[in-house]
């Protein structure tokens, strides 16, 4: 095996383990914890910083998998902006509901 072909095995398995990471991260963005996700998002960007800084073309087989590394990230961060606007949502909805509790407490208790 000559030493352009261990650079590319190596590569091709950074690629790979950072889709696995990749699939990990899409799984835990709709409901996951933020620590996990910013672990392995930190494991992820090592490992494709590794497969850049060793260059060299990417053959087929890299290419399909930085392909999936891309549509696996966008809906990763699809399902975290969804989260972040239903969470937006539901702060603004605690909010106008204490804001019209002051409102009617401040009338006072009402007698018929």
């Amino acid at each position: 095996m000559s030493g352009a072909d261990s650079g590319a095995d190596a590569r091709r398995a950074a690629l790979q383990r950072a889709c696995e990471l990749s699939r990990e991260l899409a799984a835990i963005a709709v409901d996951g914890s933020v620590e996990r996700t910013v672990a392995l998002d930190a494991e992820r960007r090592r490992l494709l910083e590794s497969v850049r800084i060793a260059g060299g073309p990417a053959d087929e087989e890299g290419r399909r998998l930085l392909k999936d590394i891309v549509d696996m990230n966008d809906r990763s961060i699809g399902a975290l902006e969804h989260r972040l606007r239903a969470t937006v949502r539901d702060m603004d909805m605690a909010f106008n509901g204490s804001r019209a509790l002051r409102a009617y407490a401040a009338t006072g208790p009402r007698r018929f």
